[in-house]
């Protein structure tokens, strides 16, 4: 049994078989429906439903409040019709479009940013160009390893692609990028993906919130619009445990200078010493710093836990949800648990 969907941005209804969720089924016909986390918890498919009922699976409050929720939005990742129905997506107001594509890699450069942070830079060997937008990501495949999501650091337009890839526990991919990987090693991509990107319209102030390698996209989008003239206010916030987890701080350091509307707070959680760092976490330094975001636009990235936090933080102080632009970083235990839960 199948219900018929139809979506408004699209001339043929879609077939969702029972029990099936719309973006399972739309992703299974390879239809451009907009997402992210795919488990209800970053809001990129949110959708308006016109007609028809659906059933959804537990999801986030921060994906889609109980305000829009009555007022008819739905997560199509977390929705399983129950009849016929009729919606549309929601579309930013800046759309990222770019040439889906497959590239074959090389690994050109390995480093360590931390003692459990690694930095890859690979080389495009084929298959592209590679356009993206600035904060997007691209599914990784290290050789004889499955694949993982991971965000480009670098901007658009440059010669290779970075990633910071930190070892989680129990990532077996994490892990062997660390131990395993080694340079001239082929390396597939593919991509882009993702909806926490540089807005380049926006003119008021920004506020860049990074939790650990959660910097990776951040930093790509600060680098794009530093480059492209953005002249307001850029608040840059990196949270991480302790000082031995801070890196690039020379890098943005060397930023501010070139560009005084730029600063650059490292915030400590759980400092391992006595240190003249801001502690706390990044939703206390938020609140000490700003009594009005009014106007705003913010980038989150990094643990689910730190971005939730975060945005009702900035949502109190002003800044609308559509003005927040998050891309939390589950591992694959976090994934596997929030499908489960579908």
């Amino acid at each position: 049994m199948a219900f018929k969907v139809v979506v408004r941005q699209w001339q043929a209804p879609l077939l969702v078989e029972a029990g099936a969720t719309i973006l399972e089924a739309a992703l299974a016909e390879g239809r451009p429906y907009p997402h992210g986390c795919r488990a209800g918890n970053c809001g990129s498919c949110k959708s308006h439903l016109f007609a028809g009922e659906v059933q959804m699976a537990p999801y986030s409050e921060f994906a889609l409040t109980p305000e829009e929720a009555k007022a008819g939005l739905i997560l199509a990742c977390r929705s399983v019709p129950w009849s016929d129905c009729e919606l549309a997506y929601i579309e930013e107001d800046e759309v990222a479009a770019h040439p889906h594509r497959v590239l074959a890699c090389r690994v050109a450069q390995l480093d360590r940013l931390t003692h459990d942070t690694m930095r890859v830079r690979l080389r495009i060997e084929a298959g592209g160009p590679f356009d993206f937008s600035a904060g997007q990501y691209a599914e990784v495949t290290f050789p004889g390893q499955p694949v993982r999501d991971y965000s480009m650091a670098n901007r658009p337009g440059e010669d290779m692609l970075e990633f910071h890839i930190r070892a989680v526990e129990q990532g077996a991919v994490s892990h062997f990028v660390e131990a395993g990987l080694a340079l001239g090693n082929a390396v597939r991509l593919e991509g882009p993906y993702g909806f926490c990107y540089y807005r380049a319209r926006h003119r008021g102030p920004i506020v860049a919130l990074a939790g650990g390698s959660g910097l990776a996209p951040i930093k790509s989008i600060l680098e794009e619009a530093l480059a492209s003239g953005a002249r307001q206010p850029i608040h840059l916030y990196l949270g991480v445990r302790e000082e031995r987890d801070i890196y690039l701080e020379a890098h943005f350091e060397s930023l501010e200078v070139r560009h005084p509307n730029l600063g650059f707070t490292p915030v400590l959680s759980e400092p391992a010493a006595e240190t003249g760092r801001r502690t706390g976490y990044l939703e206390d330094a938020l609140l000490k710093d700003f009594d009005d975001l009014d106007g705003a636009k913010a980038y989150l990235a990094g643990p689910p836990v730190m971005v939730e936090s975060c945005v009702e933080v900035l949502k109190k102080l002003g800044v609308r949800a559509e003005d927040c632009h998050a891309d939390p970083f589950y591992t694959e235990a976090e994934k596997a648990r929030l499908i489960g839960e579908k």
